[in-house]
C-alpha cells in the first residue's frame, strides 16, 4: 500500500493513488521547439501512416542526445541538418546520439523518418466491415493527454509550445482537416495532398488530422470561417446542432475579453470516437453521437453544451496552455463553468444555478463512492486518470465560488486579465492566482487551500428555531464531514463565510430587506469554522423561510433540519431555486401527508421545471397514495424533463396504478425519446418486485419495442434492454440481452446491452452466470475502446471471482492505462460484491438459526403452561 502524498483522505474515502504511483514532473527541455512539419501519406487499406517529422529546436544549453517520445513506430533513418545521425530506438523512446555539438541559440532540423502500421492510439483507422458493412472510411487522430508519440515522433508533454505543419496525402474524394488555413492543395492522380499549416504555437496533444468524404457545411464569424464537417446526409442534422457556434464565438470573445485567435474554427464529428469531444487547436473533433435530429433537439442540450465547452477551449487550453497535467483543471473547469454561464446567457440564471448543482453532485458522487483527491496533484500512473469528475465538475464549481467571491465585475476583470496576461504562453495554478490578484487586488488562496490544493468539500447540517420571547433566531450550523470534535481535525474543517437570509412573505414598511418577487429577505453573513455553531439573529418578527448560504455559491452537501412550516414557506417562496429544490428534500424527508401536499402543489404550479423536476424525485421517497396520485398528474406536464423524472418517479412507486400509467406512455409514446426509454427502463423495475405477474407483459412489450423502435442513438432501445436487466431472475430476459451483445447490433445499442449483463447476473441461476461470463470473455478480446470501458462496468457489477478472472486477463492484456486503471477499480468491486454477498448469507443463516431457537423456546413455554395447567 503506497503512502498518499497528501493528507486529504479520512478513512472513509478510498485513496486515488493505485499502487504504482508517483510524482510525475515534466522532463528537462532540450531547448525550445520552434515548428513541426508532418509531411505524410496515408493508406487506408493497411492501416498505416509513413512519412518524415522534421522537428525544428532551438537549443538553450549543449546537448550530446536528443530524447524523443515515440511509441511503437518503425523509425527508418534520423538527419540533423541533413546529416544522417546514429539513434537508439526501444520502441518507447528514440535517443539520438548527435554528432556535431549545437550552438545554443542556432536553431537545428531533426528529420525523422517514421512509419506506423496498426496503431492501436493516437491514430484511428474506421472503415466498413463484415459486421458493419455501412460504416463510412475515415482516419482521425485523438492526441489528449500523451498519444500524439502513436502517430508521430514528437516532445510529447503539454510545456513545449510550437507551431505545426501536416501535409498529408489521402485518396480521392477523401479530405483531410487539421489544424489552422489550408495552404495549398495538390492533385495528384487518384489522391489529393492536402497542406494545412497552424502559425500559433500550440502543444502536441492539440494537434490533429481528420480524413473522411465529408459533407462540409459553411458558416463564419467575422469573416473567419466556421465550417462543419459531417457524413454526407446528416448536413440538417450539423445546423440543428452546431449552429449556434458563432453566436458562441461572438459571446466567449466578449466574455474572455480576446478576439478568438485563430484563422479558422472547424467542427469534424468523427465515426466511433472515444470521447465527446477533443478542441484540437482550431479544429475540434466531436463525436458523430452528438448530431441531432428533429425529434432528439427539443430536449437535449447536451450537444449544445459539448460544443460550447470545446469552444471555450480555444482559449482555455490552447490559447493558455497547461504547463503540466496536475494543472488541467485549469481548463477543464473553465470550460465546464462556460456551460453554466453559457446557460445562463441563453436561458436564464435559474437554469444555469440547476446546472451548476448538477456538476456539484456529478462531483460530490465520485467523490463519495470513488475516491477523494485533490484538483491539482502530480501524483499518479498515466495523465489521463486525472480526468475525472474533481478536474471537470468540481473545477467548475470554484470558478463559479471566485465569480461569488469576487462579484461579477471583479471576476470577469480577472478572467481576461489572466487569458491576455498569459495568450501563447503555458500557465500553473499560481498564475491565476497572480491573475486575479494583479486585477482585484483580492488574495484567494484562502480558497484554493480549501478546495483546490485538497480533497473534500463542507458537508453542513443546518437546524433552525425561534425564540419568540426575544425575537431571536437561532440557527446551528454542524460540519458533519469532520467526525466530532475528538476525531475532526483542522484539515477536515472549512472556514468560510456563508450568508444566511431570513424571508418575509409580506414586506414590512421599515423592515431592513431587499425584495425579490413576493419574498423580502434580510441577509447576514457568518463566519463558519467551527465543527458546530451556534448562530443567534435578533429580528423584529419571526421569519417565513431561512436560506442557509443565500445565493448557493459554495460547493457543498447541505441537510436541513427546519420545522415543517418553514420547509413550505422555503419549497413556495425562497426566491433560488436551489434552496426550494433543498427544502423539497427535506419536507419528503420529514414524510406525512402535510408534506406531499405541499411537493404535490409544487409540482403542479412551480414555475421552475427544474424544481417540478426535483420535486417528482422526491414524491416517489413518500410512500402514500396522494403521492402516487400527484405523480400520475405530472405525467402531463409540458417540460420533457420534468415527464422524464416523473416516469423514473412512478417506476419506483411500483404499484398496478403507476404501471398501467407507464404501459400506457410506452405503448401510445412521447414526444421524447428519453421519456419513452425511461418508461421502458421504469416497467422493468417495477415487475422485478412488487408486481411479478405482470414480468411475461412487459418482456413481451420491451421485446416489441427492441424490434419497433429503432432510431436516433438507438436511445429508446437502449431503455428497452436497461428495462430488461431489471428483471433479474427471468432468463428470457437475459436471452433477450445477449442477442443484442452479438456484432453487427448498432454500436449505442450493442453497448448498452453489454452495460445490462452485469445488472442482470445478480439474479440468474449458475448456468445463466456461465452463459453471461463466457460472453463477456469472448467480447474482451476485442480492442475497440468503449467496447473493453463497457466491459469493465459490467464485469464489476458481477459477484462471482471468475469475474475477477476476466478483468485481470484485461489488465494483463491491454495496452491502455485507462482500461487498466477501471478494471483495478472493477476488481475492488467485485471483492466487495462478494464479501457482501457472504455477509449477506451469514446474517440470514443467523436469523434462521435465531427463528429456530425462537421456536425451540416457544414450544418449551407452551409445554411449560401446558404441564402448569
Amino acid at each position: 500500500m503506497s503512502q498518499s502524498y497528501f493528507d486529504t483522505e479520512s478513512k472513509t474515502h478510498k485513496s486515488f493513488e493505485l499502487p504504482g504511483a508517483k510524482p510525475q514532473y515534466n522532463p528537462d527541455r532540450p531547448g525550445q521547439v520552434e515548428h513541426i512539419f508532418l509531411d505524410l501519406t496515408l493508406d487506408i487499406p493497411l492501416q498505416s501512416v509513413s512519412g518524415t517529422c522534421t522537428i525544428t529546436l532551438n537549443p538553450i544549453r549543449g546537448i550530446k542526445q536528443l530524447v524523443i517520445d515515440a511509441v511503437n513506430l518503425t523509425i527508418a533513418s534520423v538527419q540533423v541538418d541533413q546529416i544522417p545521425q546514429p539513434f537508439d530506438y526501444d520502441g518507447e523512446q528514440l535517443k539520438i546520439q548527435l554528432l556535431n555539438p549545437v550552438v545554443v541559440g542556432k536553431a537545428i532540423k531533426i528529420a525523422i523518418a517514421y512509419s506506423v502500421d496498426n496503431p492501436q492510439r493516437g491514430i484511428y483507422f474506421i472503415h466498413p466491415n463484415q459486421h458493419y458493412p455501412n460504416k463510412p472510411t475515415q482516419v482521425w487522430t485523438q492526441g489528449e493527454d500523451e498519444d500524439s508519440r502513436y502517430w508521430f515522433p514528437c516532445f510529447d508533454y503539454p510545456g513545449q509550445l510550437a507551431t505545426s505543419e501536416i501535409r498529408v496525402r489521402v485518396p480521392k474524394p477523401l479530405i483531410a482537416i487539421s489544424n489552422g488555413e489550408l495552404i495549398a492543395t495538390e492533385e495528384d492522380g487518384d489522391e489529393t495532398i492536402y497542406h494545412w499549416r497552424q502559425q500559433e504555437v500550440h502543444p502536441t496533444y492539440l494537434m490533429t488530422l481528420a480524413v473522411a468524404d465529408f459533407a462540409e457545411i459553411r458558416d463564419e464569424w467575422q469573416g473567419k470561417p466556421v465550417n462543419y464537417y459531417v457524413e454526407k446526409g446528416r448536413e440538417q442534422d450539423a445546423r440543428r446542432s452546431m449552429g449556434k457556434t458563432p453566436g458562441m464565438i461572438e459571446f466567449l470573445s466578449e466574455t474572455f475579453g480576446y478576439p478568438y485567435p485563430y484563422p479558422k474554427y472547424a467542427q469534424v464529428c468523427v465515426e466511433d470516437f472515444i470521447f465527446g469531444g477533443m478542441e484540437n487547436t482550431s479544429t475540434t473533433l466531436l463525436t458523430d453521437r452528438c448530431l441531432l435530429d428533429e425529434r432528439a433537439a427539443i430536449d437535449n442540450q447536451r450537444t449544445e453544451s459539448l460544443v460550447v465547452h470545446e469552444l471555450a477551449h480555444q482559449w482555455f487550453g490552447d490559447l493558455v496552455v497547461i504547463k503540466h497535467w496536475s494543472h488541467a483543471w485549469l481548463k477543464e473547469g473553465m470550460a465546464s463553468y462556460t456551460e453554466v454561464f453559457w446557460t445562463e446567457h441563453e436561458y436564464g440564471k435559474d437554469d444555469a444555478a440547476y446546472y451548476l448543482l448538477n456538476e456539484a453532485r456529478s462531483y460530490i458522487s465520485e467523490d463519495s463512492s470513488r475516491y477523494r483527491r485533490p484538483m491539482v496533484t502530480h501524483v499518479y500512473r498515466e495523465a489521463m486518470e486525472l480526468y475525472d469528475r474533481h478536474l471537470y465538475e468540481k473545477g467548475a464549481c470554484v470558478y463559479h465560488m471566485i465569480r461569488a467571491e469576487l462579484g461579477e465585475d471583479l471576476f470577469w476583470k480577472a478572467i481576461q486579465t489572466f487569458v491576455k496576461d498569459n495568450a501563447h504562453k503555458t500557465v500553473e495554478t499560481i498564475d491565476l492566482l497572480r491573475a486575479i490578484e494583479k486585477a482585484t487586488g483580492r488574495n484567494l488562496l484562502f480558497l484554493f487551500d480549501q478546495y483546490v490544493f485538497r480533497g473534500g468539500h463542507p458537508e453542513y447540517k443546518v437546524a433552525y428555531s425561534w425564540d419568540g420571547d426575544s425575537q431571536l433566531a437561532k440557527v446551528t450550523v454542524t460540519q458533519t464531514q469532520a467526525k466530532d470534535s475528538n476525531t475532526g481535525s483542522d484539515s477536515e474543517l472549512f472556514d468560510l463565510k456563508i450568508p444566511i437570509a431570513f424571508g418575509y412573505t409580506q414586506l414590512e414598511d421599515d423592515s431592513p430587506v431587499e425584495t425579490s418577487n413576493e419574498t423580502c429577505l434580510q441577509t447576514f453573513t457568518v463566519r463558519v469554522h467551527e465543527r458546530e455553531q451556534s448562530f443567534y439573529f435578533p429580528l423584529g418578527k419571526k421569519p417565513n423561510l431561512i436560506s442557509f448560504d443565500h445565493g448557493n455559491n459554495y460547493l457543498k452537501t447541505v441537510s436541513l433540519e427546519y420545522p415543517i412550516a418553514e420547509l413550505k414557506a422555503q419549497l413556495k417562496f425562497d426566491p433560488d431555486p436551489i434552496s426550494r429544490i433543498y427544502a423539497g428534500k427535506a419536507l419528503a424527508k420529514k414524510g406525512g401527508l402535510e408534506a406531499v401536499k405541499a411537493l404535490s402543489d409544487a409540482l403542479k404550479s412551480e414555475s421552475f421545471w427544474g424544481v417540478r423536476l426535483e420535486v417528482a424525485k422526491q414524491l416517489a421517497k413518500v410512500k402514500l397514495d396522494q403521492a402516487e396520485a400527484a405523480l400520475i398528474a405530472g405525467l402531463s406536464d409540458q417540460n420533457l424533463r420534468v415527464r422524464r423524472a416523473v416516469v423514473q418517479a412512478l417506476g419506483e412507486v411500483k404499484t398496478p396504478e403507476s404501471y398501467n400509467a407507464l404501459k400506457q406512455l410506452l405503448e401510445k409514446g412521447d414526444a421524447s425519446y428519453y421519456v419513452e426509454a425511461s418508461a421502458a427502463r421504469s416497467l422493468g423495475g417495477m415487475v422485478s418486485a412488487s408486481l411479478k405477474d405482470r414480468e411475461d407483459e412487459v418482456i413481451q412489450l420491451l421485446t416489441k419495442v427492441l424490434q419497433e423502435r429503432s432510431g436516433w442513438n438507438e436511445v429508446v432501445r437502449s431503455g428497452a434492454i436497461g428495462g430488461l436487466s431489471q428483471i433479474k431472475s427471468s432468463p428470457i430476459a437475459l436471452d433477450v440481452i445477449l442477442e443484442y451483445t452479438t456484432p453487427g447490433i448498432p454500436q449505442p445499442l450493442r453497448l448498452a446491452a453489454i452495460r445490462a449483463l452485469g445488472d442482470i447476473s445478480k439474479g440468474q441461476t449458475p448456468n445463466k452466470i456461465e452463459s453471461i461470463l463466457e460472453q463477456l470473455e469472448e467480447l474482451s478480446r476485442e480492442t475497440f475502446y468503449l467496447t473493453q470501458v463497457t466491459i469493465v462496468g459490467a464485469l464489476g457489477k458481477m459477484e462471482t471471482p471468475k469475474a475477477m478472472d476476466i478483468l485481470r486477463s484485461l489488465l494483463e492484456n491491454t495496452p491502455d492505462g485507462r482500461i487498466r486503471r477501471i478494471a483495478e477499480e472493477a476488481i475492488q468491486k467485485v471483492q466487495k460484491n462478494i464479501g457482501s454477498d457472504k455477509a449477506l448469507k451469514q446474517l440470514r443463516d443467523e436469523l434462521d438459526k435465531l427463528k429456530k431457537d425462537n421456536q425451540e423456546l416457544k414450544s418449551r413455554l407452551e409445554n411449560l403452561e401446558a404441564k402448569s395447567n
